[in-house]
């Protein structure tokens, strides 16, 4: 029996990878965290309760501007 803390941990390196995508520079960096966010988010989302999709979506319509909370601030 698989854990339902599985997926969670997967969506939370994804919405980490995309936070580190927007910050860094290095072309490298940037291809690594784009490819880990969609193997994660794409195989988190296959293997989830249905519950964890109905929460995903709850929280994305909670949140209607995401750029918010993606927004890349200018503390540098």
């Amino acid at each position: 029996m698989m854990l339902p803390v599985f997926p969670l941990l997967l969506l939370s390196i994804a919405i980490g990878s995309i936070l580190l995508y927007q910050r860094v520079s290095h072309e490298l960096w940037r291809v690594l965290a784009a490819g880990t966010a969609i193997v994660c988010l794409i195989w988190g989302f296959a293997i989830a309760h249905w519950s964890i999709h109905l929460l995903s979506l709850v929280v994305l319509l909670k949140f209607k501007e995401l750029r918010a909370i993606f927004s890349v601030g200018s503390s540098q």
